[in-house]
C-alpha cells in the first residue's frame, strides 16, 4: 500500500479538500477489501482511542469500538456522565488531561465549539462523531457507498429531503467538494447553516435550495433523508411534524428521480415520517451497506489521524 496521507483531526467536512475526501475513501475501500479477505492490518497496536458520548448512539459507538479493535488498538468508552466534564470541568482542562492518557479522541456531542475546543487545547487527534452542526463520519460513509454502487461521484446529482441540520450541512459540503451537484428541499425556517449556504454559493449552478421536494428530487441519482426531529429536538416534535408534512421520501418522490436512483438514510429511521417503509425496504441493501461503511470509513480516518 502507498504511503497514507496524514490528517491532524476530523472536525468537519469543510476542513477537508476534495482530495482529502477521496484519499479517505480510497483507504476505506482498501481496508474493507482486506477485512473481507481476512487480511490482518493492525497499525494502531498499542494505541488507545477515547470515545466521549454526550449523545446516545448505536452505529457510532459500535463501529468505532469494532474498528479500533480491528486495527489493533484499544477503544475506551467514556460516558459524559462518568467524566468531570459532566460536572462542569472546562473542556480545555479535560482535553489537556486526556491528551496525556490517550492517543486519540472521538467525541459525539451537541456544540461544534466543544469539538473544536478539544482539538485546540489537546495534543492528540480529535474526531467529530456528531455535533448539531456536522456529521463528517456519516458523510464519508455515504460518499463511499455512492461511489461503490455508482462507480463514481463526479457529475452525479444528489438530493436531500428534510431538515437543514448536521446531515444536510455535511452532505452539501462533501458532495460539492467531490464534484457532485446538490439540491436541498426543506421548509422555510429549516435551512442549512448560513456558513454552509455561503460556502455552496461558490459552486455556481451546482447547488440549489428548493421548497418543493419533487422539484429538488427531479433527476437525482441519490436521495438522502434523515429524521425530522433530531436528538435534542424532541420537544419540537409536533411542530416539526406539521412543518415537514409533504417532505417525505416516498414512491411519488422516487418516481421523479433518475434511472436506477439510490435512496440513503443515516439511520435510525422513523418509518412513515421522513421515509416510507416501502421505499426503505426497496433500498434496504443500499441503506445497510451505507451503515456498514461507517466502520470502514472510520477505520480509514483512524489510520490517517492516529497512524504513524
Amino acid at each position: 500500500m502507498t504511503k497514507v496521507k496524514k490528517l491532524d483531526h476530523l472536525l468537519k467536512i469543510m476542513d477537508l479538500s476534495g482530495e482529502d475526501i477521496l484519499a479517505i475513501l480510497d483507504l476505506a475501500d482498501t481496508l474493507k477489501y482486506w477485512q473481507k479477505q481476512g487480511t490482518p492490518y493492525r497499525p494502531l497496536a498499542g494505541k488507545t482511542l477515547g470515545l466521549i458520548f454526550q449523545k446516545a448512539s448505536t452505529r457510532t459507538r459500535v463501529s468505532f469500538e469494532v474498528g479500533m479493535t480491528q486495527l489493533g488498538g484499544t477503544p475506551l468508552f467514556l460516558s459524559a456522565n462518568d467524566l468531570q466534564i459532566g460536572r462542569g470541568e472546562p473542556v480545555q482542562d479535560t482535553a489537556r488531561v486526556l491528551s496525556r492518557y490517550l492517543d486519540g479522541l472521538m467525541i459525539r456531542t451537541y456544540a461544534q465549539a466543544e469539538v473544536e475546543d478539544f482539538a485546540r487545547y489537546g495534543s492528540i487527534p480529535v474526531i467529530n462523531g456528531l455535533t448539531d452542526f456536522a456529521h463528517p463520519c456519516q458523510v464519508l460513509a455515504d460518499l463511499m457507498t455512492v461511489r461503490e454502487l455508482k462507480g463514481k461521484l463526479d457529475g452525479l446529482k444528489a438530493c436531500f429531503i428534510g431538515d437543514g441540520h448536521n446531515m444536510a450541512n455535511s452532505l452539501i459540503v462533501g458532495c460539492l467538494k467531490v464534484g457532485m451537484r446538490f439540491t436541498m428541499a426543506c421548509p422555510e425556517g429549516y435551512d442549512p447553516h448560513p456558513d454552509v449556504l455561503a460556502y455552496a454559493e461558490q459552486f455556481d449552478d451546482a447547488f440549489c435550495l428548493e421548497r418543493d421536494p419533487l422539484v429538488a428530487a427531479c433527476g437525482a441519482d441519490v436521495v438522502f433523508t434523515d429524521v425530522h426531529a433530531s436528538m435534542g429536538q424532541e420537544g419540537e416534535q409536533a411542530e416539526r411534524m406539521a412543518a415537514f408534512r409533504g417532505y417525505q421520501v416516498n414512491d411519488a418522490l422516487m418516481a421523479v428521480t433518475g434511472t436506477d436512483s439510490m435512496a440513503l438514510h443515516c439511520l435510525p429511521a422513523h418509518r412513515e415520517e421522513e421515509i416510507t417503509t416501502q421505499v426503505l425496504e426497496a433500498h434496504a441493501d443500499e441503506i445497510f451497506q451505507e451503515a456498514e461503511n461507517r466502520l470502514h470509513a472510520q477505520k480509514a480516518v483512524l489510520v490517517m489521524t492516529m497512524g504513524g
